[in-house]
């Protein structure tokens, strides 16, 4: 902790005041992420390795190859699921290890679970009887999702894995992203976490442009976090549950930065440093449906918000 000098940054900035609530509150899986992140090269007590949060992370294997265990905090239970492979790639890309036995692993376990055109659903029917948010509903025949489809295949894309399983479900994307018209803003963030690993690049170029303007459109962005009452939050999200530029754009090397300019962008940033909370977690946004999963996914946000101001220069040691 800072106040005793174990940590290598200042007492009372961003990511020393995030270490001591990630010790007073995460998984271990966020804590080992955070150290890697944050803490390793520190030679301070805490640092971690790539080993040991793939290790945490092997804590939620399950057998046919994917992830369950409340890996993705709304979703209980031991069963696997589409978002927690999505979630478990996230880690591995995070850590420069998606790829190898682990990821082949992992696409074989994805073919299992595709639908008839070869993409995700955002919850396969296993999920049935076990505690998840009311906002991801399970039903009998569910379609596939851009939503749990996009990041996976653009993140594959990214760090160059070639399935079997990846040719369907590019077209999958490609059609859902390029046929959009009216959409959310969690739909707007898949499409462009395909965009940004998509080879294709001069298609993905064209594509986002037109998502960028079809967000700003349609008012799926907050550009003035100071005026959140002219910003109406999306049908069926949360009180307060807006989207900003930083949500869309995580760093600057992503298609979605050209929507904004350099002013909208540094107030989208400021109010993601405000955001951090006393307890130097920073809070979710989405409808909260049970103590645990809030409890959960807020490690998770705060690592997420650290790595995007780290990502555009901000101070945050």
């Amino acid at each position: 902790m800072a106040e005793t000098g174990a940590s290598p940054h200042t007492a009372h900035s961003p990511v020393a005041r995030a270490e001591h609530f990630v010790w007073l509150a995460a998984r271990i899986l966020e804590q080992r992420r955070f150290a890697y992140h944050f803490l390793s090269g520190s030679g301070g007590a805490g640092a971690a390795s790539a080993d040991a949060v793939e290790t945490a992370l092997a804590a939620y294997d399950t057998e046919d190859g994917g992830f369950g265990y409340g890996l993705e905090p709304d979703l209980r239970g031991p069963v696997s699921q589409p978002l927690h492979a999505g979630h478990a790639l996230r880690v591995l890309d995070s850590i420069g290890r998606c790829g190898g036995q682990r990821v082949e692993r992992v696409c074989r376990y994805l073919t299992s679970v595709s639908t008839s055109d070869g993409a995700l659903p955002a919850i396969h029917p296993s999920q049935r009887g076990y505690p998840s948010a009311p906002f991801v509903p399970v039903v009998d025949d569910p379609p596939s999702e851009l939503l749990a489809t996009g990041p996976v295949v653009g993140l594959l894309h990214r760090n160059e894995v070639w399935h079997a399983w990846l040719f369907r479900a590019t077209d999958f994307c490609w059609a859902a992203v390029e046929s959009l018209e009216k959409s959310h803003p969690y739909e707007i963030e898949a499409a462009v976490a395909f965009l940004d690993g998509a080879p294709d690049r001069p298609r993905a170029q064209a594509a986002a442009d037109r998502l960028g303007r079809i967000a700003r459109e349609q008012g799926l962005v907050t550009l003035d976090p100071e005026r959140l009452d002219a910003y109406p939050v999306a049908p069926g999200y949360a009180p307060g549950e807006h989207h900003f530029a930083h949500d869309y754009a995580k760093g600057p090397e992503s298609l979605a930065r050209a929507w904004f300019t350099d002013e909208e962008m540094a107030l989208s940033l400021d109010h993601l440093e405000r955001e951090q909370q006393e307890d130097g977690g920073w809070p979710i946004r989405w409808r909260q449906w049970a103590p645990g999963s809030a409890l959960e996914a807020r490690p998770i946000v705060t690592i997420e918000a650290l790595r995007t101001l780290r990502a555009y220069g901000r101070s945050i040691a």
